[in-house]
């Protein structure tokens, strides 16, 4: 029982000193937005790197889940006559939920193990420290290019997900389904609304925040030279899934209020 106790004492304690950790690398980087004119050429790397290197994989998943959605609702709707629903249901999916949680997804496993790695390794190999030497915050100068350039790419990966991902349901609507293109379209957009969109992409504007804080965070506290990048990278991805898709239901059911 002792043991058992202080198990799980040292586990609170760590737990409590990450997220404090975490929580004072994120107040330290919103502080440094500030001065984001001042590091553009080091934010712009960043938006290259993390929105349009990720285009071509978002892009494919968008489609394919959209395509999807509509054999997957096609094939039920027109058992109960509910045809003209197949738009209107592979848009609201798309622009509420799929687009900016598959994005996000895509997002934590391609650039926030980039981010780990990348950051995990300048520091094990004490490039830091340099830093810190020179009278330069690593702060500045790693992470908050990052967090300011994820924030800006994913609501636009997130609008590049949702237009392929309709247009792929409008694919399997008119050639499995014998929607016309126009009825399709039309049903779409009167179902969606304003507030439909600017909910996703406030979802994948903080997913962002999350893919590179925790990113940031494991490579800057990361030991013990390659194995510990591996794993440090490795705890980046896995954490940053796990906390899109809590906050995924946290953020849904604040914007919608309770309200369907």
């Amino acid at each position: 029982m002792t043991s058992l106790l202080e198990s799980l004492g040292s586990f609170s304690l760590d737990l409590f000193q990450r997220i404090g950790e975490l929580w004072l690398l994120f107040v330290r980087t919103v502080g440094y937005c500030r001065q984001a004119l001042a590091n553009r050429r080091l934010i712009l790397l960043q938006m290259v790197e993390i929105g349009v290197n990720t285009v071509p994989l978002v892009a494919i998943m968008a489609l394919f889940t959209g395509m999807v959605i509509a054999v997957q609702t096609g094939y039920q709707a027109v058992r109960f006559h509910l045809e003209g629903m197949v738009g209107p249901i592979v848009g609201l999916s798309m622009t509420r939920e799929l687009g900016p949680v598959m994005t996000g997804v895509i997002v934590a496993g391609r650039v926030g193990a980039a981010i780990a790695a990348q950051v995990g390794t300048m520091k094990v190999t004490e490039q830091i420290d340099a830093l810190e030497t020179l009278a330069t915050d690593p702060v500045e100068y790693l992470v908050m290019p990052r967090f300011v350039a994820a924030v800006i790419m994913l609501p636009v990966l997130t609008v590049c997900a949702d237009i392929v991902g309709i247009a792929g349901g409008l694919v399997i609507a008119v050639t499995q389904l014998d929607r016309d293109p126009r009825l399709f379209m039309t049903g779409t957009f009167r179902a969606m609304e304003v507030s439909d969109v600017l909910s996703g992409l406030v979802k994948s504007a903080f997913f962002g925040m999350i893919v590179a804080i925790i990113g940031c965070y494991q490579g800057l506290t990361a030991t013990g030279g390659a194995e510990g990048v591996g794993k440090s990278t490795t705890r980046a991805v896995v954490l940053s899934l796990m906390l899109i898709l809590v906050s995924d239901f946290f953020l849904t059911v604040l914007i919608l209020g309770g309200k369907p």
